[in-house]
């Protein structure tokens, strides 16, 4: 992802972290078992490859925190990890990510990315707010929940506007033009190259 604004940090209230993987585990509990191969907005991903995406990111995160470079992990968390029981292993990574970053320091310990070291905090945010526009593409997957809880929204606004134009970093869409009066959700989406529904 492109290296943020760090100056957005100054006036912030806290990483919803937590609430972002609860947001995200509500939706993966109302798939239905012939909705795991659904298409969603993410053109790469239908449902499953969506939930898997995110829980590999969260398995990351207790062995980043620990010092381990993207070198040293290697290849343990590529392709399918959900195995037998999706549900299951999401709630699994995603209560083990949790709980890594409530440890108190991990905020402060700086962590090897694909792109350079970062503190624990600017990793935290990143994850936040990755999820948090991935809970909506699994709502949209789905057809369930798309409206995000605000607090969320607000957050990723700020993060992804800190970011600037995502487009270069071949994750996501170039920006898309919204009206002055657009929502919150509406412009975090657009944002990351996705239309919001009314």
């Amino acid at each position: 992802m492109a290296h943020r604004n760090e100056q957005r940090r100054a006036d912030s209230k806290g990483t919803p972290h937590a609430e972002a993987l609860a947001a995200f585990t509500e939706r993966v509990r109302l798939i239905t078992p012939d909705q795991w191969d659904a298409p969603t907005p993410c053109t790469d991903w239908n449902v499953r490859e969506l939930v898997n995406h995110l829980t590999g990111e969260q398995l990351w995160v207790p062995e980043l925190l620990m010092g381990a470079t993207i070198g040293e992990v290697g290849a343990r968390f590529d392709g399918d990890v959900l195995g037998d029981d999706p549900v299951g292993a999401w709630t699994a990574a995603a209560n083990a990510a949790r709980d890594a970053f409530a440890v108190p320091g991990a905020t402060e310990l700086t962590v090897h990315l694909s792109f350079g070291d970062v503190s624990g905090q600017y990793y935290l945010d990143q994850l936040t707010a990755d999820a948090v526009v991935h809970t909506w593409d699994l709502a949209e997957g789905t057809g369930r929940l798309t409206r995000l809880p605000e607090d969320l929204v607000d957050f990723a606004l700020a993060e992804f506007t800190g970011y600037g134009d995502l487009s270069g970093s071949g994750y996501f869409d170039a920006p898309l033009p919204v009206p002055d009066d657009a929502s919150p959700q509406t412009r975090m989406l657009a944002l990351t190259g996705r239309r919001d529904r009314p």
